[in-house]
């Protein structure tokens, strides 16, 4: 769409943020918030919009003190230094507040432009790219003032974004059942198996070698974009919280002799065994009909008549699993890394094998609810990127 363009200097004012000396720090309720890159984090990763709160707090007196100055509601935020810059995180004041020097804020001239159009517009720019050519990646103002922006009538603004906002707010309901659902699946589990650190239902302890009849590791072929028989599963298409992801796959071709050493079937466990620290660990079961090989950085898990994968993906998925892979763990070359051995000598319950098959009839029954939701939020997701693109690139 042909707008003009105009720098962002002419629309709204640049205001960087102020020291937060460690003294002036800790205090939970007060006349001002006071934003830190953190607070913006969060909330930027919960799916909000606006920050009304911060984990500290300031009074007008400690303002007049620090020499700061309040951002009014209604200004646009973000990381302005160092790696948290990458994280491309907006958020909207909805109440005036203070941010630390490691923030930025833009105050929008409302006369010119509305507020949420200018979020959406800042959310679609990679800031990255801005960076000034110092040690510590930093953003300047005067490079900022100059980045052009679309600008249609402000009754055009104002209609974009709220459609934008709407599918926002679909995208945040989806991504809230699907959170409900994650944790009416924990709860589930231990109820029905118990805190493994204090085995209130007194099951056997064992390890996931007695439920497993066998555990392999994937191919290390090389996979393409474009060719080849096979959808390969790699780390990045297990999400954490132990579910699929194929909007990214590769493709490889196998031979006769590869095929059962290589493709996975619908109940095979699948064991991200190098990642990051954070992610070491991601595990999921396979529920797929398609035939999918599996990359070397992931190790396939079969069971024994006394296991049930769901049951293992439970537990490695809860949050006592998940504190046990980050403990043991080891550093390779930046990488963190468990094999297949180490996974199999995790300790484990062992509850009765028909118990384990009922947790999986209540998580198969759970997850076809959700994937409703997950195929609507994937939609929304492709709409929102594709109205924003046509938009403001």
């Amino acid at each position: 769409m042909r707008w003009p363009k105009v720098k962002l200097g002419d629309i709204g004012e640049f205001k960087a943020g102020f020291g937060f000396p460690h003294e002036f720090q800790g205090k939970k309720t007060g006349q001002y918030p006071f934003a830190k890159v953190g607070d913006i984090s969060t909330l930027a990763r919960a799916g909000e919009l606006y920050i009304s709160k911060a984990e500290n707090y300031v009074s007008s007196e400690d303002i007049e003190i620090l020499k700061a100055k309040t951002l009014p509601a209604g200004t646009i935020v973000f990381a302005k230094i160092g790696e948290a810059i990458r994280q491309n995180f907006r958020l909207v004041t909805s109440v005036e507040m203070v941010v630390d020097n490691n923030v930025m804020g833009l105050i929008p001239n409302t006369q010119i432009i509305d507020v949420d159009f200018l979020y959406h517009f800042l959310c679609k720019l990679d800031l990255y790219q801005y960076i000034g050519a110092t040690t510590v990646p930093a953003l300047r103002k005067s490079v900022l003032e100059n980045i052009e922006i679309p600008l249609p009538t402000l009754s055009e603004q104002q209609h974009i974004a709220a459609v934008l906002n709407k599918i926002k707010s679909i995208q945040f309901k989806r991504d809230y059942a699907i959170k409900l659902a994650d944790e009416f699946l924990r709860t589930t589990f231990l109820s029905m198996f118990g805190d493994p650190e204090n085995n209130p239902k007194q099951f056997p302890i064992g390890t996931i070698r007695d439920l497993v009849s066998s555990a392999n590791y994937g191919s290390s072929g090389k996979a393409s974009e474009h060719s080849g028989r096979y959808p390969m599963l790699r780390m990045g298409n297990i999400t954490y919280q132990g579910y699929w992801d194929f909007t990214d796959l590769k493709y490889i071709d196998l031979d006769e002799k590869s095929k059962e050493k290589f493709l996975v079937r619908k109940g095979d466990l699948l064991f991200n065994r190098t990642n990051s620290k954070e992610l070491v660990g991601k595990t999921a079961v396979f529920e797929s009909d398609i035939e999918m090989a599996y990359a070397g950085y992931l190790v396939r898990v079969r069971t024994n008549e006394l296991g049930n994968n769901h049951y293992i993906s439970g537990y490695l998925n809860s949050a006592h699993g998940k504190n046990t892979l980050i403990n043991m763990s080891k550093n390779i070359v930046g990488m963190a890394n468990i094999n297949a051995q180490e996974m199999q000598n995790i300790k484990i319950l062992i509850p009765p094998v028909n118990l384990q098959y009922k947790y999986e009839e209540i998580y198969k029954a759970v997850r076809n609810r959700v994937g409703t939701y997950i195929k609507s939020k994937t939609e929304l997701n492709k709409l929102f990127n594709t109205l924003s693109n046509q938009l403001f690139n």
